[in-house]
């Protein structure tokens, strides 16, 4: 039987099912007298109910439920003999005047939309690239020897300076009024570090011991405290213990403590280098995919199914919900979350999921197996067990797919990049770690 398809808008279109009304009834009825062999009732034995009050009970459900079978079966049909390719969930309405011992539904939706791609040769991309160099290896030993530094107390007669641990207790007023936040006793910060603001530190530094000190203070204009931002305080701090840092000597007894087999400050800073590659690899990487994206979106033409950004928009209010609730705010399920502030990034998301699609199918990009595992194995190296490690990730579906979505990616960012105008650039160590 053809299907007749009504196009409303670009990618709205509309199909008239109809259902036999017998049909409907004798399903029901069938579902009714499965129900009565498990259903109780007061009075009656199992399996003993009659069939009238099993319909009475749950005539109108089972109806319902049968009528959203029936429905979803025929659309299905429908929509496959008609090589439709369905986005979102249909919008079923019954309509009026159907045929005698028929039923109508009208049910609206939309299609994944035609997606053109423009000439890849036109799209302009900026490819990042950057090296593990001798710097960032001796960086990266400071931060471990800074992870496992001691700290020692002062002699009373010396002054609070950079490295040091200092216990204060302190007290700030605005036009002679405490303020939220403003006062903490037996408060530790390490002076140099940039965990206070900078004229916090310097009224500290070179302080001793027992000492107290008055002195003014200016708030950033952009300080995350808004209540204070840009106003002016006087704190009074009172200096109650110095301690001096000792960092551990980069030797071998130091390489043999952070797990490096050898020994030797060699194979230490060989592990560190090889660390660090892997993190620059996979930085370099999410840099470039981020570049091609952005390039692909330029040069893509296509319509938007509102049925696909509408999903998109709900799972990321679900997800800022989660994340609400993660943090311990209270109803977090009834909080007021704008749809509106997600739509902007739902319908890129949406876009570029159509185009990397379509991408991945006209030039079958698709993820390999010996890629999925290369990729698996590769994210395992950087743990102690890394045979548990790929384990855990083939033993997971969902997992699997998450890795399988990240090579495609990786294969869509090769792809494009070879077609590309390509401009290369060399980014130093510190800029994209974020240093």
């Amino acid at each position: 039987m053809a299907v007749t398809v009504e196009t409303l808008d670009k990618l709205e279109r509309k199909i008239t099912l109809t259902l036999s009304a017998d049909a409907i009834k004798n399903e029901v009825e069938s579902r009714l007298k499965r129900l009565a062999r498990t259903v109780k009732a007061d009075g009656f034995r199992p399996g003993k109910v009659p069939l009238s009050i099993v319909a009475q009970r749950y005539g109108y459900s089972v109806q319902y439920e049968v009528v959203n079978d029936k429905v979803g079966e025929a659309f299905a049909q429908a929509a496959a003999e008609a090589q439709l390719r369905v986005a979102g969930a249909p919008r079923i309405t019954e309509k009026e005047g159907a045929p005698e011992g028929q039923l109508a539904f009208d049910a609206t939706f939309e299609v994944y939309p035609d997606v053109k791609i423009g000439d890849l040769s036109t799209a302009e991309v900026e490819r990042v690239s950057s090296e593990v160099t001798d710097a960032a290896i001796d960086k990266t030993l400071e931060i471990l020897r800074k992870q496992r530094r001691t700290f020692a107390q002062r002699p009373a007669a010396e002054a609070a300076a950079d490295g040091d641990r200092v216990t204060i207790d302190f007290e700030g007023k605005i036009d002679g009024e405490a303020f939220a936040g403003g006062k903490a006793e037996n408060f530790q910060f390490i002076l140099g570090e940039g965990r206070m603001l900078e004229e916090f530190e310097k009224a500290v530094r070179g302080m001793k011991a027992g000492e107290s000190k008055t002195f003014p203070l200016k708030f950033p204009d952009d300080y995350h405290g808004k209540d204070v931002a840009g106003k002016e305080a006087d704190f009074l701090v009172t200096l109650k213990k110095v301690e001096q840092q000792h960092l551990p000597e980069v030797d071998e007894a130091f390489a043999k403590s952070l797990g490096i087999a050898e020994g030797t400050v060699e194979a230490l800073r060989a592990d560190i280098k090889k660390n660090l590659e892997r993190e620059v690899k996979f930085r370099v990487l999410a840099r470039n995919k981020n570049a091609v994206m952005e390039a692909l979106l330029k040069i893509a033409e296509l319509d938007l199914p509102k049925a696909l950004v509408q999903n998109e928009v709900d799972r990321m209010v679900a997800g800022a919900r989660a994340d609400l609730k993660a943090r311990g705010v209270k109803d977090a399920e009834k909080a007021p979350i704008p749809e509106d502030l997600f739509r902007p990034q739902a319908e890129k998301r949406v876009r570029l999921g159509l185009v990397v699609a379509e991408l991945v199918k006209a030039n079958e990009l698709q993820a390999k197996p010996e890629q999925i595992k290369a990729h698996i194995e590769e994210l395992a190296q950087s743990y102690e067990k890394p045979q548990e490690v790929v384990r855990w990730y083939l033993s997971d579906a969902q997992r699997l797919a998450e890795v399988e979505a990240v090579v495609l990616e990786n294969n869509v960012t090769e792809f494009v990049l070879s077609k590309a105008k390509v401009t290369d650039k060399v980014l130093p160590f510190d800029e994209l770690m974020g240093a």
